[in-house]
């Protein structure tokens, strides 16, 4: 493969240059060499790339990318990486579900108010808070 520009790579990858930049300001990955003064990637940097930005299109953070490419020994291979954290996210995915199916029942509820106004809408969710029944 001839050594693409950032440009380049950005098209075959689907990042913005500035974004690869500023991965690369980070640490995530190396910048790669310079020919007369532009950077050039190869094929294991278009690699690299692609599974930062799969990772992120996947809800990663940078700090979890960050432990995919560099937290393992480099000897522990790309699926065990991929299991652990996925399995990290999967449980983060479903706290956030349960989050959104409460927040989902109250604004049904909400929207089932028949009260006449605000006030006495206030008195019925005071009313209806479980740490109100428990005091």
């Amino acid at each position: 493969m001839t050594p693409l520009t950032i440009s380049q790579i950005g098209r075959r990858v689907g990042l913005r240059p500035s974004a690869i930049r500023y991965y690369e300001r980070i640490g995530i990955p190396q910048p790669p060499p310079r020919v007369a003064g532009d950077r050039r990637y190869d094929e294991p940097a278009l690699y690299r790339l692609t599974v930062i930005q799969r990772a992120r299109a996947l809800g990663f953070t940078l700090d979890e990318i960050r432990t995919l490419l560099f937290s393992f020994d480099e000897a522990v291979p790309a699926a065990p990486r991929w299991s652990q954290l996925a399995q990290r996210k999967l449980d983060q995915l479903a706290q956030l579900v349960a989050e959104i199916n409460a927040r989902e029942s109250l604004l049904r509820q909400r929207g089932a108010c028949d009260c006449s106004s605000l006030e006495e809408c206030g008195r019925c969710m005071v009313e209806n808070q479980p740490s109100a029944r428990s005091t």
